[in-house]
C-alpha cells in the first residue's frame, strides 16, 4: 500500500495518547482515537493497526515544554516515545510544543477536562501551520 502524504500526531500521557491524523494536501486535521497506555507505554496492537490503516509519511509527537521552554520529566518521556516510535515504524518522528493543548482542547469542548484526540489536533494544526511556513 502507498503511504499518505500526512501525519499522524500523539498528544503523549501516562495513561492516554490522543491521536490525530494530517492530510497535508488537503491540509485537513481530524482526530482518530484515544489509545490506552501503561505508564507511558501504548497498547501496541492499538498502535500497529492504527498505523498500518492510515500509512502515514511522518509521525508527530507533541512536546510537554515548561512555560520558560525548559524540559520537564514528561518532555523526556515523550521524547521516549517518540524513540519508540521511529524505531517501530521507521517513520520520520517530529516533535511539537504542545504548551496549552490540552487547555485549548478543553476550550474548544467547552469542557474542564480535554479530550486527548483534541488536543492531538491541536498539534496537528502547530505541525501543520510550521511545515507550510517553512515551505514559503
Amino acid at each position: 500500500m502507498r503511504r499518505r502524504k500526512g501525519a499522524l500526531t500523539f498528544d503523549f500521557g501516562m495513561k492516554h495518547i490522543g491521536v490525530a491524523s494530517v492530510e497535508v494536501t488537503s491540509r485537513i486535521v481530524g482526530p482518530k482515537c484515544t489509545l490506552t497506555a501503561n505508564h507511558g507505554k501504548p497498547n501496541v496492537d492499538q498502535l500497529d493497526f492504527l498505523v498500518d490503516a492510515w500509512q502515514p509519511t511522518d509521525l508527530v509527537v507533541g512536546l510537554p515544554l515548561n512555560m520558560d521552554s525548559s524540559e520537564s520529566k514528561m518532555s523526556r518521556a515523550a521524547r521516549k516515545f517518540g524513540s519508540f516510535l521511529e524505531k517501530r515504524f521507521q517513520l520520520p518522528v517530529h516533535f511539537v510544543d504542545e504548551r496549552l493543548s490540552s487547555y485549548e482542547a478543553a476550550e474548544r469542548e467547552g469542557t474542564k477536562s480535554a479530550d486527548h484526540a483534541l488536543a492531538a489536533v491541536a498539534i496537528g494544526e502547530t505541525w501543520l501551520h510550521d511545515l507550510i511556513v517553512s515551505r514559503r
